[in-house]
């Protein structure tokens, strides 16, 4: 860090001037949203409003960590001329915290991909296992909720296929700043080693889930789908929902030929707006699964090609012999399994961000 002039954050090798960069995008902004005849154009204005949110999101912690870095740089100098040690527990204390925050901010800075700062689609599917990783791709689910929550970030069930002990798949929408940047690396499969509880015998059981992690677009990211290329089904809807919604057809369900890619919704009662989360959610994995196809020679983004099943996972729980989360491509470690499942997994997110950069 640097107390001197602008202050610098180092990202993906180059240096980011915070306070020049950000803080002129911001004059910008505010100077347009204050202009006569700005919220004649609501949807146009809304935009600006929610950049200028973002921007400053980014900027004011810069700011405030600059000013905190002054005054102590301040406070330790008056210490050195009066030869007082008696404060040297606070600067050591301050710093320590200054330290940290600036951490957690530089991660904010790593995120700098064109749809990190948007919202994401999270996609769970069991694989091998039977009801045991059914059960596991419910624990998965719980854990990407407790952790969404711990956030403040809010959660929206889009689809869920229950099966025996658990989900054969389940989709949710996850809405805050940067929820795709921090989950984009949980996508791969994810191994559970543990007695299982379904085995009379109490034999160790191995399973696996498929995590999938895509962005929620906004209007600036043109996506074209031709009607000939896209099947739609409506269904009946399942679960939970009152006896409406379990017998009407307002389930919708989206296959795009050319590729394969399958997509559906019912959470809502009314097929109109399954069709329209439905395609949001078409447009954001066609928007992956061209980029990767752009990209197919980098092994980030080959994790949901893969097989859910032994050899192709990206991270290991083990309950027993011994409690531990692994994951291979970072060698991040945690032997608290418990606060993992109940959604502590910054970790495994902040070093996979740290390990994204060096690729």
């Amino acid at each position: 860090m640097t107390h001197g002039g602008v202050f610098e954050a180092p990202v993906s090798g180059k240096t980011l001037s915070a306070g020049k960069t950000l803080s002129g995008r911001i004059a910008e902004l505010e100077e347009a949203s204050a202009a006569p005849g700005f919220w004649n154009d609501s949807a146009g204005a809304e935009k600006v409003m929610q950049e200028l949110k973002a921007l400053s999101g980014r900027y004011e912690p810069w700011k405030a960590l600059r000013a905190e870095v002054v005054d102590l740089s301040a406070l330790l100098e008056l210490a050195k001329e009066a030869k007082d040690e008696s404060i040297a527990p606070e600067i050591e204390s301050t710093l320590k915290n200054l330290a940290a925050r600036y951490e957690k901010q530089i991660l904010v800075e790593l995120m700098s991909g064109e749809v990190d700062k948007n919202g994401c689609f999270l996609t769970i599917h069991s694989g091998a296992g039977g009801t045991e990783a059914c059960d596991w791709a419910g624990m998965l689910y719980r854990m990407y909720v407790r952790w969404a929550e711990r956030r403040g970030f809010s959660v929206e069930e889009v689809d869920m296929l229950e099966a025996e002990g658990g989900i054969k798949s389940a989709t949710c929408k996850i809405s805050g700043n940067y929820a795709y940047g921090y989950l984009k690396g949980e996508s791969g499969v994810h191994r559970l080693v543990r007695i299982s509880p379904f085995d009379a015998n109490a034999r160790r059981h191995t399973s696996f889930a498929s995590v999938y992690a895509f962005p929620v677009l906004d209007d600036s990211i043109e996506v074209e789908i031709r009607p000939e290329d896209l099947r739609v089904d409506t269904y009946r809807s399942g679960g939970a929902g009152g006896q409406h919604i379990n017998k009407t057809d307002s389930a919708v369900r989206f296959t795009h030929l050319p590729t394969g890619i399958v997509v559906a919704c019912q959470n809502e009662r009314s097929q109109i707006k399954n069709r329209a989360t439905a395609m949001s959610m078409l447009k954001a994995r066609l928007y992956e699964y061209y980029r990767r196809e752009k990209e197919k020679d980098n092994e980030r983004f080959a994790q949901e090609k893969k097989d859910i099943s032994w050899g192709n996972q990206i991270r290991s729980y083990v309950f027993q012999p011994y409690t531990m989360v692994k994951d291979y491509r970072t060698k991040a470690e945690s032997g608290n399994i418990q606060a993992v499942m109940d959604g502590d997994i910054d970790l495994f997110i902040e070093e996979y961000l740290r390990f994204a950069l060096k690729l």
